[in-house]
């Protein structure tokens, strides 16, 4: 499975409204710590406002902030939402299935346990959860907020 950049910094963005939670957080923050194209990033907070998971404020000192308390704010709802339907085979869509195998291929089958447990992963995280470590987030984040390459950690 994989989501796309669009659900992984919709989730950064979310996570990163928690971690500075109740402040404001400007478009250019997230840009810049994650290295990201502004347009990219206003279309997803523009999504997640719709969605009721920001508060979106605009103008000069405006920003977002989420909308809910982090604990009620469900991974998997938010990819739902970024990624739509998760269908990883055209067998998943019976609109635009093709497939003669429907409803006696084991493929198809193990790939829907596949997707159903990968969200149930998904379904049991929270926005709180996934900014739980806020001291070693934010401590890797404040030289990107400040414009400066962030130390990389060593990997063995």
């Amino acid at each position: 499975m994989k989501l796309t950049s669009y659900s992984n910094y919709a989730l950064r963005s979310l996570q990163l409204a928690a971690l500075r939670a109740p402040d404001l957080i400007r478009v250019d923050d997230v840009v810049r710590v994650h290295g990201l194209a502004r347009p990219h990033i206003v279309k997803i907070v523009h999504q997640l406002g719709r969605a009721g998971y920001l508060e979106t404020q605009r103008g000069r000192g405006g920003g977002f902030r989420l909308a809910q308390a982090p604990e009620a704010i469900v991974v998997g709802d938010v990819v739902r939402l970024t990624e739509g339907p998760l269908d990883l085979v055209e067998c998943f869509n019976p609109e635009v299935n093709t497939c003669p195998l429907i409803g006696i291929c084991k493929l198809s089958r193990a790939l829907q346990k596949a997707t159903k447990a990968f969200m149930d992963v998904l379904d049991d995280l929270t926005v709180a959860d996934i900014a739980s470590n806020r001291g070693e987030l934010l401590a890797r984040i404040a030289p990107l907020e400040q414009g400066v390459a962030a130390p990389r950690r060593k990997t063995e």
